[in-house]
C-alpha cells in the first residue's frame, strides 16, 4: 500500500512538472468585421525553448512563419530562427545566435555581428525584420526584468515601455488583470500591447483599431472594451503631440520674399509677399510692397513657396499625420479605411485634436469573397452596394473606390448610381474584368500601374485577387510592345474618356527589389530614419529566386515608369499617390514622374493643381491665390529644377497653424532634413495695426470672424 501511495504521489509530481515544463498559448487574429484571418500558436518549455507558428491572410495575401527560439536567463534570445514566406511571397530565412558576448545574425537581407556588453545574462535583444507577435511578447518580458527600463536592440537601437492603462478581463467565471503598455524605440510612434501582469508579463492582445485584433484564445469577448481603453490612451498622446507641434498664427502674418510656384502654369514666379489671416491667403503681392498692419513676419529669404502637396492614395491612421505634414503633404485622399475610424479622424481634425493634413475620404466598396479586403463596406449584392453608396454620399464622401472582389456584373450599374449621387468612381479593376471595360463602364480613375497594365496580361479566368496581380506584371510587362495597336488603342480610350491614372509607381518598386538591396524610393532618406525603419528598406517583398528573374522584373518595372510618361504625353491626367510610407513616398513618386519624362515643375503641378482638381477642392486648395486656404509649403533649394529638393521642407502652414518639420522629425526619431528654418517673428505694432486691433477695430474683426465661422 505504501509503495502504491508513493507511486501515485510520484505520478502527481511528474504530472505537475510536465504541466509546468510545456505550455501552449494560442492566439486568434480577428478582423474588425468578425472574420478570423489568422492565428499564432506558441509552444514553450522550462528549458527556454519556444516554437511559434504564425499565419495571417487578408486581401488575398499575408505571411506564413515558423520560429524556433531559445531564451537566455534574462529573457532575451540566445538563438532565433524564422522561416516561411512574407506578405507578398518573399522567402523569409533569418537566424540569430548569441554566445557569451558575441552576437551574430544573417538573413536574406542582411548579416552582421556585434559584441554586446556583459555576458549572455545581460545581453541585447535581436529584432528580426519578419516575425510573429511572439517577438514582441518576449520583448515585454525582457523589459520587465530591466530596472532601467531600457533594452538595447540588435543590430542597433533601444526599446523601452511604460504602462498607460490596465483593466480586468473576464471569461465566464474567470478573470484576469491585464495592462496596456506603450513601447517606444521601434518605428516612428508608440507601439501598444496588452500584456498580462505579474513577474513575467507576456503578450495578451495586440489591437490595430479599425482593422484587426490578435488576442489570446477564449478572451475575444473583451476586444471592444480593450479597444476602447487603448483608443483613449492613444487619444491622450496624440492630443499632446498636436499641441507640441502646431503653433498658432495669431493676427496677420506676412511671408516675405518667397518665390511662389504657380501651379496653373507650372512656373516659378518672382519674389512675392504672401499674407495669411485666420487660415486663409488674403493677398499675394510683389516682394517689398508697402502694406501696413502685419502682426507677424516670416522671412522666406528667397526660398520656394509651394501650394500644399496632395497625396492622392493614402490609407491614413491617426499616427501618420506627422509624417505627412513634415513632408509638405497638407491634403490626403484616403483610398480605403474603416468607416468608423475615418469619421473619428475627421471629427478630431475639425476639433484641432489631431496632427493631420486635411482628409478627403473615398468610400471603399468590396464584394464578399475569401479574398475580400475587409474595409469600408463588403457587400453581397447590388442592394447592399447601393446602400453603401447612399451612406457614403450622406457622409460627404466625394468619391467611391471599387475593389478586387466587387461583382463584375454589377459594375456598370453601381458606377451610374454613384454618379447620380455626384460622386467620382475609381478603383482596382474587379476580378475577371480588364481596365478597358471599367473605363467603358464609367470609371473616372484607375488606381495603380499594375491594374492599368494587367489590361494586356489577363485572360477571362485570371484571378487578380491573388498575388498574380503583382507577379503577372513583373513577369510580362517587359515584353509588352507599347507601340502596338492594342496598346495605342487603349491609350486613346483613356484619353477619350479623360480617365485619371493614380499610378503609385514608388509602391511598385517592390516588384524589382531583391533582399539586401536598398529600396530605390527610400535611398535618399534612409540615413535620416530610425534604425529599424532603415533596415526595413532593404527587405525584399517579392520572391525573386535568381539573377535572370531579377533582371526581368527590373525591365518590367522600368517599362511601367515609361508607360506613365507615355500616358502623360498623350494628355491622360495623372495624380500623385503613395499607398506606402506616408509623406516620404510622395516625394519619391514625384522623382519617378520626372524619370518618366515630366519636368520637375510638371510633377509639382500634378501634386498640387491636379490633386485639388480631382478631389474637387480647387475652390480652396491647389494654388497660392488670395481667398484660398493657406496650405503652404516653404522649401529650401529649388524643386522646380531639382525635384529632390522637395525633401528640404523648412516649414508648413495649414489649417491656421504653423508647423516646423524639424520639430516633428525629432518627435518621430527622424534626423531633420532642414536644421535652421525661418522662424515666425512678432512685429512691433504700427499706427495702422493699432487702428485695426484696438477698441475701434473689434467690431469689424468679430464680424469677419463670424462670417468665416459660418463658411
Amino acid at each position: 500500500m505504501k509503495s502504491k501511495v508513493m507511486a501515485i504521489a510520484m505520478l502527481s509530481v511528474m504530472s505537475a512538472y510536465a504541466a509546468n515544463a510545456a505550455e501552449t498559448t494560442r492566439y486568434t487574429i480577428i478582423l474588425d468585421n468578425g472574420t478570423v484571418a489568422g492565428k499564432q500558436i506558441v509552444d514553450s518549455n522550462d528549458k527556454g525553448d519556444v516554437k511559434v507558428h504564425f499565419t495571417f491572410k487578408d486581401n488575398g495575401r499575408g505571411p506564413d512563419l515558423d520560429e524556433n527560439i531559445h531564451l537566455a536567463p534574462d529573457g532575451t534570445m540566445s538563438k532565433y530562427e524564422v522561416k516561411g514566406a512574407s506578405t507578398f511571397g518573399a522567402v523569409v530565412d533569418d537566424h540569430f545566435t548569441q554566445t557569451g558576448s558575441q552576437a551574430e545574425w544573417h538573413s536574406t537581407s542582411e548579416h552582421g555581428s556585434k559584441k554586446v556588453d556583459g555576458p549572455a545574462t545581460s545581453s541585447a535583444f535581436y529584432l528580426p525584420m519578419n516575425s510573429s507577435y511572439e517577438v514582441a511578447s518576449l520583448g515585454i518580458t525582457a523589459l520587465s526584468k530591466r530596472k532601467d527600463n531600457n533594452l538595447p536592440l540588435l543590430p542597433s537601437g533601444n526599446l523601452s515601455q511604460h504602462k498607460v492603462d490596465d483593466m480586468v478581463v473576464k471569461l465566464g467565471g474567470k478573470s484576469q488583470h491585464v495592462q496596456l503598455l506603450a513601447q517606444t524605440g521601434i518605428g516612428f510612434n508608440p507601439q501598444f500591447y496588452w500584456a498580462t501582469t505579474g513577474k513575467s508579463p507576456r503578450l495578451f492582445a495586440a489591437i490595430a483599431p479599425g482593422y484587426a485584433t490578435l488576442i489570446e484564445d477564449g478572451w475575444q469577448s473583451n476586444t471592444a472594451e480593450l479597444t476602447k481603453h487603448q483608443s483613449l490612451a492613444s487619444d491622450k498622446l496624440l492630443k499632446e503631440l498636436a499641441t507640441r507641434t502646431q503653433h498658432a498664427m495669431t493676427g496677420l502674418t506676412v511671408i516675405r520674399n518667397a518665390r511662389v510656384f504657380d501651379s496653373e502654369t507650372a512656373q516659378l514666379g518672382a519674389a512675392s509677399d504672401v499674407y495669411v489671416l485666420r487660415g486663409k491667403i488674403t493677398q499675394v503681392l510683389a516682394a517689398g510692397s508697402p502694406v501696413a498692419g502685419a502682426d507677424n513676419e516670416i522671412d522666406a529669404a528667397g526660398r520656394v513657396l509651394l501650394p500644399g502637396l496632395f497625396d492622392m492614395h493614402g490609407h491614413v491612421d491617426r499616427w501618420s499625420g506627422g509624417l505627412n505634414l513634415a513632408a509638405g503633404v497638407t491634403s490626403v485622399r484616403d483610398m480605403g479605411n474603416s468607416n468608423a475610424e475615418m469619421q473619428k479622424m475627421i471629427d478630431e481634425i475639425a476639433a484641432d485634436q489631431l496632427l493631420s493634413p486635411q482628409l478627403v475620404p473615398s468610400g471603399f466598396l468590396e464584394g464578399n469573397s475569401p479574398y475580400a479586403a475587409q474595409m469600408g463596406f463588403v457587400i453581397k449584392d447590388l442592394k447592399e452596394a447601393k446602400h453603401a453608396v447612399d451612406w457614403y454620399s450622406e457622409h460627404g464622401y466625394p468619391q467611391l473606390k471599387i475593389y478586387n472582389s466587387f461583382p463584375h456584373e454589377d459594375v456598370k450599374e453601381i458606377v451610374a448610381y454613384a454618379h447620380s449621387h455626384g460622386m467620382r468612381v475609381s478603383g482596382h479593376v474587379p476580378v475577371f474584368m480588364r481596365a478597358q471595360e471599367v473605363v467603358e463602364q464609367g470609371f473616372d480613375e484607375i488606381q495603380h500601374i499594375n491594374q492599368v497594365l494587367l489590361n494586356f496580361l489577363v485572360t477571362p479566368t485570371t484571378d487578380t485577387r491573388t498575388l498574380d496581380r503583382f507577379y503577372l506584371p513583373a513577369e510580362k510587362v517587359a515584353d509588352l510592345d507599347f507601340d502596338s495597336k492594342e496598346v495605342q488603342d487603349f491609350i486613346a480610350l483613356l484619353q477619350a474618356h479623360h480617365t485619371v491614372i493614380d499610378s503609385t509607381l514608388s509602391t511598385f518598386d517592390f516588384i524589382k527589389q531583391r533582399d539586401g538591396d536598398m529600396a530605390e524610393p527610400y535611398a535618399a532618406i534612409a540615413d535620416h530614419m530610425p534604425p529599424d525603419v532603415k533596415r526595413s528598406f532593404s527587405v525584399g517583398q517579392m520572391k525573386i529566386p535568381d539573377d535572370a528573374t531579377a533582371k526581368r522584373y527590373l525591365a518590367s518595372y522600368n517599362k511601367m515608369v515609361e508607360f506613365v510618361g507615355r500616358m502623360y504625353r498623350a494628355g491622360i491626367p495623372l495624380v500623385a499617390g503613395t499607398d506606402a510610407l506616408s509623406g516620404f513616398t510622395l516625394q519619391s513618386e514625384l522623382e519617378l514622374y520626372v524619370k518618366a519624362g515630366l519636368t520637375p515643375a510638371q510633377a509639382l503641378q500634378v501634386a498640387t493643381r491636379n490633386g485639388a482638381r480631382y478631389t474637387r477642392t480647387t475652390n480652396e486648395r491647389g494654388s497660392i491665390t488670395a481667398g484660398k486656404l493657406a496650405d503652404l509649403v516653404l522649401v529650401d533649394g529649388d524643386p522646380t529644377m531639382n525635384i529632390g529638393d522637395i525633401r528640404k521642407v523648412a516649414l508648413v502652414i495649414t489649417r491656421g497653424k504653423l508647423i516646423y518639420p524639424h520639430e516633428i522629425d525629432k518627435e518621430l526619431g527622424i534626423q531633420p532634413f532642414v536644421q535652421n528654418p525661418p522662424m515666425m517673428k512678432a512685429l512691433a505694432p504700427t499706427s495702422s495695426s493699432i487702428a485695426t486691433s484696438g477698441v475701434g477695430g473689434v467690431a469689424p474683426q468679430m464680424g469677419r470672424f463670424g462670417m468665416d465661422a459660418k463658411d
